[in-house]
């Protein structure tokens, strides 16, 4: 990762994951299941937890966007992209509301603690 990216990480107050990504913790994770299975489980997880609030959820295109209602407020759409039979894509975008443009790498912690979660209940297809 360069110098650039790595000041970048803690001077925005936004981050993505997309598969080429340059920082390995925000490439996008692909899982053995299906897309219905996927949106199931992780719309369960986020309505059973309490740092996280449900704005609104479209199964038919594999989208939740939700907020962080404790600590640092934050805005995140998560993407579920069934890209072969029984392999499901997850990318996550996050915008922390701050006064200051930056948020000192928070975006990035919310990303790599949602993935955490997401991998003890979806089976993980290490991608090389």
């Amino acid at each position: 990762m360069s110098i650039r990216s790595n000041i970048k990480k803690y001077f925005d107050n936004h981050a993505e994951t997309k598969d080429n990504h340059e920082d390995a913790t925000l490439r996008t994770h692909y899982y053995k299941t299906s897309k219905d299975k996927a949106f199931n489980v992780i719309e369960t997880f986020i309505q059973n937890s309490q740092k996280y609030e449900l704005n609104a959820t479209s199964k038919e295109y594999g989208e939740l966007s939700l907020n962080v209602i404790k600590g640092k407020k934050a805005f995140i759409v998560i993407a579920i992209i069934m890209t072969k039979p029984y392999q499901t894509a997850i990318d996550i975008s996050v915008t922390t509301e701050a006064l200051l443009p930056f948020d000192f790498g928070y975006s990035n912690k919310i990303i790599a603690k949602l993935y955490e979660q997401f991998n003890r209940e979806l089976p993980l297809i290490k991608m090389e």
